[in-house]
């Protein structure tokens, strides 16, 4: 381009002519160009770069990407040891030292290394696994090389490129508009959601999405040069926390309250026994060490990315892992109807005339309304329609793309020597425009009753335009689409279609595909959505609407879709699904994507959503109980004994070994249910308390049977009981791992070899006296076979709970 002039090939001759953009319109050129089936790629005669070109800017700028920040070992563990957390551990570590207990002080600062090691080498885990994620899901752009049009990955660009960038891309570099004009959003750069006008001089930034038109553009700045700088970002990942992790730190707040109940027992007991506050206040601060999720984070990160791989390879990618454990949870699941339930390949079915037309004139009409520079499907058929009955198209002098928002597309052209207006679109949309028979509505109905998807068409001299007839496609249902809705219905999660069709087409297709048959508007979606089986003459941004209105009535909502204006209502929905066709901005706003035309690999997302529901059902579960059973034990021991069940560097230890076996629960083997899982507070406080009451009455008769019939001392007690707190807490994960007995599910290795671990580590310990002092064989083997017998009747009584509770839920052990 110079000084206004744009040089083109004449498509026709071959011949090259100016175009001055002060004379003469874009769009008039382009219309000019496109009745001889020209793309907007056709209209840039030039060769675009080299492969010597590519490789000197190559050299020059590097690829279009931002390199990853890579953390070494030492400075990632020093930045685990900095936080709300950590600060704890440090305090009481620091208080260690200043009442001049240095090995409670360094067994303390062993157990904030373990953890900030463990975390750290659990997220680069978790890291490789999303990192394979993110290179399924790289972007691809249109790029002009060596005189050819190329789709290639978007970290090749270099400045220089020329791209054809339309509808639906996400921007993956700076550029500067060639030809075309296009509306972008730049919210990800502005933070405003208005779309800007962009034409020819124009740069289009990167990260930027395109919502309307096309361009041909030059990369004028990629990578570190671009001006949003992070072509990372164009996938993101990056999402608020769900709530399952918020209701996991709501919990360990719980044990907070319950931990200063007991605290304030034990300082008034202390307090009247005379007790040194130098020996109670290390008790204190410890039962608080306790009661923090050191480990939760890293299995919690575990759990969710061990089955964001197993999905990767079963073609379901996952971008954002909250959606995992949401999918658990999952009641309702909003579908579009077209490309996710039918095949998205309509044909023409059937041609209604209202005027003095043949089939065929209809059929020009509707191709001079069609975009013959698109592939979508309603284009495609009826340009092949028009192909195949060797039908020349007409001479178009301007032509407006479909608008998802008017839902119609528009066209002029030469006809007999006068100017036609064309329009054609939404029946609904069309009646208020033109006029229309009276059995119009009846027409309509009838063709949608057959499950066809209808477009009128109507055309006019002025203003005043009249419609000439009907155009019927048939999108038959997708063969899976049937067996995969009864797969996702049998988890109990409702399925409710949305479409932009009309009431007869959606309860065609939802009775085909086992949906049903109750079909609403929009104003039904927004006050009673759960009333109907579908909402028909649903616009795209309606989509967010309907998300929003089911999540206000408690509902957690799953959403499949394609397009860019899919995108607010995906990244609302709890879990969003973006389907194999789906649109860049579609695949990022979503947490999960499909990559195969399968709608039946949702169960698989909802089957890794149970499993780490139940995963971390096992920590909180064990987390609640053995908390509480520790403090308790704690507390109730100090006041009856008037000293320390456990010693200060027992706990510590307790603290330790606990935490080592909750990190491996996030690559447990689980079980997913028949059902939604719902997290109820009050169910889980009492399936906890019955461990918590079991086995604290079980420890303060051992405690009282120690101390009365054995006359141990209280280091002796002190051994046992630190024994007996491992010995309980690992039979406990045991138990809740399952709601059927303990036995009927195996757990996974690291499991089970943690779990023997802790137990052969902490009968050393006390056998042989290491750390504490040394009680007889006897007296352990003897306390093993009690705390089995208790797992026994404890399982018991577990599974009796779940029974008359009904929260038992049909177990699908795989």
């Amino acid at each position: 381009m110079d000084r206004g002039f744009c040089f083109f090939r004449d498509i026709s001759s071959g011949k090259p002519f100016v175009f001055n953009k002060n004379d003469v319109s874009v769009e008039g050129i382009f219309m000019a160009q496109t009745k001889d089936n020209a793309g907007i790629e056709n209209l840039y005669q030039e060769e675009g770069l080299s492969d010597l070109d590519i490789q000197a800017k190559r050299i020059q700028y590097g690829y279009n990407e931002i390199p990853e920040k890579i953390v070494g070992p030492i400075k990632g563990v020093l930045k685990r040891m900095w936080g709300p957390i950590p600060w704890l551990l440090e305090a009481a570590m620091l208080f260690e030292l200043f009442l001049g207990k240095g090995v409670q002080a360094a067994v303390v600062f062993l157990l904030l290394v373990f953890s900030a090691v463990v975390g750290f080498f659990q997220e680069n885990r978790a890291k490789k696994a999303i990192g394979y994620l993110h290179q399924q899901l790289q972007i691809s752009v249109r790029a002009l090389r060596n005189g050819t049009w190329e789709t290639i990955p978007s970290r090749e660009l270099v400045p220089g490129d020329i791209v054809h960038a339309r509808v639906g891309d996400i921007v993956s570099a700076d550029m500067e508009v060639i030809y075309g004009n296009v509306s972008v959003n730049e919210s990800a750069l502005t933070g405003e959601s208005i779309d800007v006008t962009k034409e020819a001089g124009d740069t289009i930034f990167s990260a930027s999405t395109i919502s309307h038109g096309e361009v041909i553009a030059r990369v004028s700045a990629t990578g570190t040069k671009s001006s949003y700088g992070k072509t990372a970002e164009l996938v993101r990942t990056a999402e608020a926390p769900g709530r399952l992790q918020t209701l996991l730190f709501n919990i360990v707040r719980y044990l907070a309250y319950l931990d200063i109940f007991l605290a304030v027992i034990l300082v008034t007991t202390a307090f009247i026994r005379g007790t040194a506050w130098q020996d109670l206040l290390p008790f204190v601060v410890i039962l608080f060490i306790a009661t923090i999720p050191i480990s939760m984070p890293s299995s919690f990160v575990v759990a969710n990315s061990l089955e964001a791989k197993n999905l990767a390879k079963d073609h379901v990618l996952v971008t954002g892992l909250t959606g995992i454990q949401e999918a658990a949870s999952m009641n309702i699941l909003l579908v579009d109807k077209t490309g996710t339930l039918t095949n998205n390949r309509p044909e023409i079915a059937e041609l209604v005339l209202f005027g003095q037309l043949e089939d065929t004139d209809l059929l020009k009409l509707a191709a001079a309304a069609s975009d013959d520079t698109s592939n979508d499907t309603i284009s495609t058929a009826i340009l092949g329609a028009l192909k195949q009955q060797n039908l020349a198209m007409p001479e178009r002098t301007s032509f407006t793309a479909f608008d998802p928002v008017q839902k119609v597309s528009r066209a002029k052209i030469n006809q007999n020597g006068r100017q036609l207006n064309v329009v054609m679109g939404s029946p609904a949309i069309i009646a208020e425009q033109a006029e229309v028979p009276e059995n119009f509505m009846y027409q309509v109905n009838s063709l949608s009753l057959k499950g066809s998807r209808v477009l009128a068409l109507a055309s006019g001299e002025d203003e005043k335009q009249v419609c000439q007839g009907l155009i019927a496609f048939a999108d038959s249902p997708r063969e899976d689409a049937k067996e995969s809705i009864a797969k996702i219905q049998a988890l109990g999660i409702r399925i409710i279609m949305l479409t932009g069709d009309t009431a007869g087409t959606a309860k065609a297709i939802a009775e085909q595909v086992g949906i049903g048959n109750r079909i609403g508007t929009l104003k039904d979606a927004l006050s009673n959505p759960l009333d109907f089986d579908g909402f028909a003459n649903v616009y795209p941004e309606d989509k967010y609407k309907i998300v929003k209105a089911l999540q206000d009535l408690g509902m957690v909502v799953g959403m499949t879709g394609d397009g860019i204006n899919d995108a607010p209502a995906l990244k609302q929905a709890d879990v969003g699904i973006a389907v194999s066709t789906a649109t860049d901005v579609a695949k990022s706003a979503a947490k999960v994507v499909l990559t195969q035309a399968k709608l039946s690999d949702i169960t698989k997302v909802i089957d890794a959503g149970h499993r780490v529901y139940r995963r971390m059902m096992t920590w909180t579960i064990t987390k609640l109980a053995r908390t509480a059973e520790l403090a308790a034990l704690l507390t109730i021991g100090f006041i009856f004994t008037g000293f320390f069940p456990v010693s200060l560097s027992l706990i510590v230890f307790i603290v330790v070994m606990n935490d080592m076996v909750t990190l491996t629960l996030g690559s447990d083997r689980a079980w997913p249910t028949a059902v939604p899982e719902k997290w109820n507070m009050p169910q889980l406080a009492m399936i906890s308390a019955i461990f918590t009451i079991g086995w604290l009455a079980l420890g303060m008769g051992l405690l009282m049977f120690y101390l009365k019939f054995q006359n141990l001392s209280a280091d002796q007690i002190s051994s046992l009981m630190f024994l007996y707190l491992i010995y309980s807490a690992m039979v406990t994960i045991l138990m809740t791992r399952t709601r059927d007995s303990f036995w009927s599910f195996a757990p996974s290795r690291w499991v089970i070899g943690m779990i023997a671990i802790n137990f052969i580590v902490a009968t050393l310990m006390a056998a042989f006296g290491l750390v504490m002092t040394a009680v007889s064989f006897q007296l352990i083997i003897t306390l093993f076979i009690i705390t089995l017998i208790a797992m026994f009747i404890l399982d018991a009584l577990k599974i009796r709970f779940y029974r008359v509770t009904g929260i038992l839920g049909t177990e699908r052990h795989s």
